[in-house]
């Protein structure tokens, strides 16, 4: 790592972020979810069907899949910036600000767009500290 030593605030965004990951891994398969019939239909086109009648538990069991893959990608990078830089740069808390105000309007109140949101915030909080 370059430059100063990462803020304890920094050093806790990427963990949070693969956390919040591992949960939408988790959360794909014990909501109510359609990976039975995903995996009945051989996976190749499993949410085409926009006309099935469980299309919307295969679409929610698919993106919170998706999105927990994206989560991991954005933590695990941020992790490996933040130790070979000594910080994080502010785009990530922005982006997970937009993410998280983005999912807090659309499903307000009950959304998991709230971690995100607190996360981005610390985010930026991180890169201004470490800046």
């Amino acid at each position: 790592m370059t430059g100063q030593p990462a803020s304890t605030a920094a050093r806790w965004v990427p963990r949070l972020m693969i956390a919040t990951a591992l949960l939408h891994f988790v959360w794909a398969f014990v909501q109510p979810n359609a990976w039975a019939a995903i995996a009945a239909d051989g996976f190749w086109r499993g949410v085409a069907d926009t006309d099935a009648a469980d299309y919307s538990a295969r679409e929610s069991s698919v993106w919170f899949m998706v999105s927990g893959v994206a989560l991991l990608a954005l933590g695990t990078l941020a992790r490996h910036v933040l130790r070979t830089t000594g910080r994080l740069p502010a785009q990530l808390g922005w982006y997970l600000v937009a993410i998280g105000l983005a999912l807090c309007v659309l499903y307000f109140p009950v959304t998991g767009g709230w971690p995100l949101l607190a996360i981005g915030l610390l985010s930026l909080v991180a890169a201004r500290r470490t800046g």
